[in-house]
């Protein structure tokens, strides 16, 4: 055996991190993990995951439910088509009659790439697939001194295949997983831990003084800004919303009146906040927030509905929304008696 790998393994036997889908790895329980701490830190993931197994024990429980219900226990973590990946997949599973057991049927579920297909494959089911991720890029980088920028389509195949050779066929599981945790816990993007690192003797990044140089990342596009304006319009204690659709942001998602962020706001128009900035990857949002409350409902843009302002919680919301409802001076609990 490689003396990398061995490395590895014994590192993950004694330093492997408790998680709940690793005790007895289910393939649900292990999907659902790893489509949860797709951008997400584990720290912040496994109290989503928890929830999620409270209220959708079963992937049929999570196939029946609606859409809406899984974006609102989705609220908070981002990138929401992850939650629409999931649902979609989930009900993918329970058409199959059960969860895919060879490494094409699991890349063939929606929301599954490489990394997560060779995750649940050699977790659950020994398939000898290795995963490479921001972690596995970063060790690898480093020991062998590779220098090729990640996030490339040359560094993927040449990271793929060394990850390949140094899985050992009998222990895909650990392997993948003493990768993951090694990169996350020991090498570690700011400040590894070299003087204490069981890999250093044969680490190149370290003999070199690269450490910090490497992986080399590939220069990432400036985010494009966009500006709007969000109007709380609320009458009676109904408010209008809408549902975001296909092809932007929030897919799926309510929203208050949206209004492009190059028109004059009306007189009639209470300012909140202005200029409220909310980062997304390939996005600066600037957004400032109105409360507008007219005496009679006013005519609304098509694809808006009035629902009751008491109800508002059972709504699917990003986080912008949120925050202009933390900035309303005061919301009206009365639910009105009937809607539109």
């Amino acid at each position: 055996m490689n003396p990398f790998t061995r490395t590895i393994l014994d590192w993950y036997a004694e330093y492997g991190r408790d998680l709940p889908w690793r005790r007895s790895p289910a393939p649900y329980e292990v999907w659902l993990s790893e489509i949860i701490l797709q951008q997400t830190r584990i720290v912040q993931g496994l109290s989503y995951w928890e929830r999620f197994m409270e209220r959708f024990p079963t992937v049929e429980s999570l196939a029946a439910a609606s859409e809406d219900e899984v974006l609102r226990l989705w609220e908070g973590l981002g990138y929401y088509s992850r939650a629409r990946n999931l649902h979609a997949a989930a009900r993918q599973i329970v058409a199959m009659g059960g969860f895919p057991s060879m490494l094409e049927g699991i890349r063939s579920l929606k929301g599954v790439g490489d990394y997560t297909a060779a995750a649940i494959g050699s977790i659950c089911f020994g398939i000898p697939a290795a995963v490479v991720d921001g972690n596995v890029y970063r060790v690898l980088a480093r020991y062998f001194g590779l220098a090729t920028p990640v996030g490339t389509t040359a560094a993927k195949k040449e990271f793929t295949a060394l990850a390949q050779r140094l899985l050992p066929p009998e222990e895909p599981a650990a392997f993948n997983q003493g990768m993951m945790d090694f990169g996350a816990m020991q090498c570690t993007p700011q400040n590894p831990d070299c003087l204490s690192c069981p890999l250093q003797a044969g680490c190149q990044a370290f003999k070199s003084g690269r450490v910090a140089l490497l992986p080399v990342k590939k220069p990432a596009n400036k985010p494009v800004e966009r500006h709007f304006s969000y109007v709380y319009l609320r009458v009676d204690g109904w408010v209008a919303i809408r549902r975001r659709g296909a092809g932007d942001i929030w897919q799926g998602l309510w929203e208050p009146l949206c209004v492009d962020g190059t028109d004059a706001p009306d007189p009639s128009w209470k300012l909140l906040q202005k200029g409220v900035k909310h980062q997304l990857t390939h996005r600066t949002l600037l957004a400032d927030f109105y409360l507008w409350e007219p005496s009679e409902r006013p005519a609304v843009p098509e694809g808006y509905v009035w629902i009751a302002e008491a109800e508002l919680d059972r709504y699917a919301k990003p986080r912008l929304f949120e925050r202009l409802l933390e900035s309303l001076p005061t919301v009206s609990p009365a639910l009105p008696g009937e809607s539109l």
